[in-house]
């Protein structure tokens, strides 16, 4: 919202989901409550799809040398880093310029910012954005984007990656293009057909450099947008075009070419908490993500979509803003409980990476208030909030008949021993009721056998992850708060 291979899908349904790795806990109660419950045995998580997740902050990343080891201690393992391919392009493109020759762009700046990165420990997902003025083919008016020569694209993309090829320099393997195509303001004419070119030329020219490097396709804005200044066009619908697919239950071909990718992303803001779902059909909030899942599944049997990797879906921007400090934002308890309720249902609906928009606040007057810090002037002195925590180890935990059904991420996505905790009431004393063994991904989930009431909380303990957030088994009241605040 800023700015002929066999095919695997690697995306789960929330119904797949929720059978995986879901075994019944036995805490054995030793007299009345106030007593220590005793766990009977360690729990197993079978294998899932991962939850890893990525920092989006095009300003704080910028500039503050600690941000990316910032963003690496909050559980980030990648950060995606929107860039201009007219920030290294040559103003002009002269005769002896060759569009597919790294050495004929600068990447000094773009340089400095990978390798920081990848110093931090984290994974750069570079996202193509904003051609250089000779490099149009629809040159931008007004408010709208314009559209890049898709063949200039293709050559710049392969120079870019044969440039990040971690020998010329530092490695790079990702690559997003475009943020929210369909969206006049990035993309303009928004025509799903020119997108899927731009996709093949990129995937076309990065593949050849390296079958290791993967393509992102989508990241698309999640509402339709009519107005007179810009348009939005609705998110599935838009999908669905791109991967020549009709609606309905069972999608059958509408055309006969074919996409190369080995991603697809969204941007699934969400009005009314973790569960909220979109007003219009074609709209895509995270209580739609399935929509999604049900298209890439169609799209691998229909073979619209050629890649030689498993497809992934992943999330490349989302967050809510808090309040404070922003005035009709969400309060900061609640959006960190749904932070993590967010993680947990993008996961379930077979999304296997999470960004998060943005590390810190950004200063007032600036509407975008949803990071994991405080505004500071200085950023190794902001102050975390509590949606840090909630996106760092997620833990979520829902009321069941006699039972609790828990899910979270360790922090350190490993397989490290987690401690389930119960506390009744705000003033209670934390009791031991169950212990859980990751999967290699760092994912527990189980369903405990516990008498437990909506005055209880529940929070997960691991080392090295320290403590989640409680949780409480309060359903927290409807609320439509927005992404923005509005």
């Amino acid at each position: 919202m800023v700015a002929p291979v066999r095919l695997r899908v690697f995306v789960r349904g929330a119904v797949a989901c929720a059978g995986i790795g879901v075994l019944l806990a036995t805490a054995a109660t030793a007299g009345a409550r106030g007593q220590r419950h005793q766990t009977a045995h360690v729990l197993a998580t079978r294998a899932t799809i991962p939850l890893r997740t990525a920092l989006f902050d095009p300003y704080s990343f910028v500039g503050a040398s600690n941000a990316f080891d910032m963003a690496k201690a909050a559980g980030a393992s990648y950060v995606r880093l929107p860039f201009s391919w007219s920030s290294v392009a040559p103003e002009k493109d002269g005769p002896d310029f060759v569009a597919n020759d790294p050495t004929a762009y600068s990447w000094s700046g773009l340089d400095q910012t990978v390798t920081a990165v990848e110093a931090a420990g984290l994974q750069p997902m570079l996202d193509i954005v904003s051609p250089p003025k000779w490099a149009f083919a629809v040159k931008p008016s007004g408010r709208k984007a314009g559209t890049p020569s898709v063949s200039q694209l293709g050559q710049f993309a392969q120079a870019l990656a044969k440039h990040f090829n971690g020998v010329d320099g530092p490695p790079v393997r990702v690559y997003q293009v475009w943020n929210e195509p369909n969206n006049s303001l990035d993309l303009s004419p928004v025509k799903p057909a020119t997108y899927r070119s731009m996709v093949n030329a990129v995937a076309n020219s990065v593949h050849k450099v390296s079958s290791k490097n993967l393509v992102i396709a989508g990241g698309l804005d999640p509402f339709e947008n009519l107005a007179s200044d810009f348009v939005s066009q609705a998110p599935l619908a838009y999908m669905r075009a791109v991967l020549c697919l009709s609606k309905g239950a069972h999608p059958h071909r509408t055309c006969k070419a074919k996409i190369h990718f080995d991603i697809w992303s969204h941007h699934p803001y969400t009005f009314g908490g973790p569960f909220g779902k979109a007003k219009r059909p074609d709209d895509v909030s995270l209580g739609d993500l399935s929509k999604m899942t049900t298209l890439l599944r169609a799209a691998r049997r229909l073979h619209t979509v050629v890649s030689s990797h498993p497809i992934q879906f992943w999330v490349t921007e989302f967050s809510w803003d808090t309040s404070p400090p922003r005035r009709h934002a969400a309060p900061l308890a609640l959006q960190a409980r749904w932070t993590a309720e967010s993680l947990h249902q993008m996961w379930l609906s077979g999304v296997s990476l999470v960004t998060w928009f943005l590390l810190q606040d950004r200063p007032k007057p600036s509407v975008y208030q949803s990071g994991l810090y405080f505004h500071s002037k200085s950023l190794d002195k902001a102050k975390a909030k509590p949606t840090r925590t909630a996106f760092r180890f997620p833990f979520v935990a829902y009321l069941g008949n006699g039972t609790v059904s828990v899910w979270g991420r360790d922090a350190t996505s490993t397989k490290k021993l987690v401690t389930i905790q119960r506390r009744t009431g705000i003033r209670g004393h934390w009791r031991t009721v169950a212990r859980i063994e990751p999967n290699r991904y760092g994912i527990f989930k189980a369903t405990l056998k516990l008498k437990a009431s909506s005055k209880d909380w529940l929070r997960a303990q691991a080392s090295g992850s320290g403590n989640s957030l409680a949780f409480s088994l309060t359903v927290p009241k409807d609320s439509r708060y927005g992404p923005w605040g509005n």
